[in-house]
């Protein structure tokens, strides 16, 4: 697997997010497994024009902590790899190449960044339970 740096800590990807713009989350087999892939509609059977993503950078409407907003993006996506262990969270950049079927962003033309450790993940979870209603249904 590509060398990355592993970030153990929710405060440690707060700052990667804070130096660095641009940055999205993916839950995959990794780097090196995407290198030459794209990501499939699996309802359609259509290979997407980039590898789903999920955006790590805020909102500008956003006005709660960038923990928060990290946290809530972060579980969105974290039980693909509960099913499937192989699946790591890994954080990239990349250029947008379209929308998914879940109107999720579409990347090409990947830069591997870093590695979310399983403490981080753990962290996120537990700030998202702790400030986010996960049991009201989505509001209009």
């Amino acid at each position: 697997m590509t060398e990355l740096v592993r970030l153990r800590a929710l405060a440690d990807l707060a700052h990667l997010v804070r130096e660095r713009s641009g940055l999205h989350v993916r839950y995959s087999k990794g780097p090196d497994h995407d290198a030459d892939q794209r990501s499939l509609d699996t309802e359609s059977g259509l290979e997407l024009p980039g590898l789903s993503v999920n955006p790590l950078d805020p909102e500008d409407w956003w006005t709660r902590p960038l923990e928060d907003w990290l946290a809530r993006q972060l579980c969105q996506y974290r039980h693909l790899a509960e099913k499937n262990p192989e699946r790591i969270a890994w954080v990239l950049r990349g250029a947008p190449a379209g929308r998914g079927p879940d109107c999720e962003p579409l990347l090409r033309d990947v830069e591997p960044v870093a590695v979310l450790g399983a403490s981080l993940l753990e962290e996120a979870e537990s700030r998202y339970r702790a400030n986010f209603d996960a049991g009201r249904g989505p509001e209009d």
